[in-house]
């Protein structure tokens, strides 16, 4: 299967523009105890918007292909763009928690995940040789985004207030996602096969993927992956004051260094990807976290192993969600790859609950990360085994053959 071609780098432009701008969302613990100050209310009630936009952002990839087909890419990431823009302009008149939950939370959420997916997917589509690297691009720039506005947002709550910061975050955002939309354009797939490893590489749709095993492999691999590197996320500042003793301000460099070993895994360990094969980097991350959480759970913590486990974890964290896109199009073609990878995806929103709520039915930290280098370990060994559909009917036909030839008789009549 192949592209037509043409000038590629600039829809590589902009989506980094789109994804940049996408990638803001990830800054919104910046808001959480600004609207507690401004509204007086409970911290973890307003905390709950962001578990409620991850959400709906993963909820929505199970429909953007379908919206992508019925309104084009570039109409859907400029609606995408308006409205996730508008979404967070009016968060700056809310004055409950409902309105909060359902802008902030729902819209913002949906616009997020339905241009995220669909921009990802079409951008692998003109890369077909270099899926790996383009996905980190993409990716990367997802989270460069938030690393960027972690000082805009942080600037503008200081100088113009919580509410008055939505309204500009809001203007921000939908400029550059709006802007970058005109440089997009949709990657036409020839239907030409193209041959994976001796293997005729074919599309599945959304129903044959879901026939095969592998879907539901991959799936409990990436839900793996995403709950290790969420869970991090959402508690690396606590666990550096409660099981490694550091200071609040010194635990809170943690942040800044996860977003930073993250991006830097999308992009290094999506590149890797295309040289040495993209199970193997899967593989070797996860065993990697797996290490990371047992010596969490195990070892006495000092600030040098303390940063070291949480690097590594992030590192692996970046580099699973960069490649991921790409197996998926391994495993089931290009031509569906949106439709695919939004079911997929839906690992990432269940892995974003899942931990937090481990950790309450199980009691904490340990517990959680017990669990979490138990699924590691066996989804290590799924990445070991796992094959394409398409190799594993080829084998299963080769030794069907091969029985067959060993069951004939001398007297057996060919033909």
């Amino acid at each position: 299967m192949k592209t037509n071609s043409g000038n590629r780098w600039l829809v590589v432009l902009g989506t980094i523009i789109v994804q940049m701008g996408l990638g803001t969302i990830y800054t919104w613990s910046l808001f959480n105890q600004p609207l507690v100050d401004r509204f007086g209310w409970n911290l973890s009630s307003v905390a709950i918007t962001f578990s409620i936009t991850s959400f709906a952002l993963a909820f929505a990839t199970l429909f953007a292909g379908k919206l992508q087909d019925k309104w084009g890419l570039r109409r859907l990431i400029l609606c995408a763009g308006v409205v996730l823009g508008a979404g967070l302009m009016l968060s700056s008149q809310v004055t409950s928690l409902s309105l909060l939950y359902i802008l902030a939370g729902i819209v913002v959420g949906f616009a997020d995940g339905t241009a995220y997916i669909t921009s990802l997917s079409n951008l692998i589509k003109w890369f077909p040789e270099k899926k790996g690297l383009i996905s980190g691009i993409s990716v990367g720039a997802y989270g460069t985004g938030s690393l960027v506005f972690k000082y805009i947002n942080g600037s503008l709550i200081q100088s113009v207030g919580v509410t008055q910061a939505f309204l500009y975050w809001g203007i921000i955002v939908m400029i550059m996602i709006v802007g970058g939309s005109f440089l997009v354009r949709e990657a036409v797939v020839v239907n030409k096969p193209s041959v994976q490893n001796g293997v005729v590489q074919r599309d599945y749709t959304v129903k044959e993927m879901l026939r095969t095993k592998q879907a539901y492999l991959l799936f409990v691999m990436f839900f793996t992956a995403c709950m290790s590197g969420l869970y991090l996320i959402g508690v690396v500042k606590d666990i550096g004051v409660r099981m490694a003793g550091l200071d609040v301000a010194t635990a809170a460099n943690a942040v800044a260094m996860v977003a930073i070993f993250n991006t830097a895994g999308r992009i290094i360990l999506g590149a890797l990807s295309d040289k040495v094969g993209r199970l193997k980097v899967v593989a070797g991350a996860l065993l990697t976290t797996a290490v990371a959480v047992t010596v969490l759970s195990l070892v006495p913590l000092n600030y040098g192993l303390f940063f070291s486990c949480v690097a590594g974890i992030a590192f692996c964290f970046g580099g699973n969600i960069t490649v991921f896109p790409a197996i998926v199009a391994d495993f089931f073609g290009l031509k569906n790859q949106s439709k695919n990878y939004g079911i997929v995806y839906q690992g990432f929103g269940l892995g974003a609950l899942a931990g937090s709520f481990i950790a309450a039915l199980l009691g904490g930290f340990i517990p959680t990360f017990t669990t979490i280098a138990v699924l590691c370990v066996v989804s290590f060994l799924i990445a070991l085994t796992i094959r394409t559909p398409d190799q594993g009917n080829l084998r299963s036909q080769r030794k069907k053959n091969a029985n067959s030839m060993r069951n004939m008789k001398p007297e057996t009549k060919l033909g």
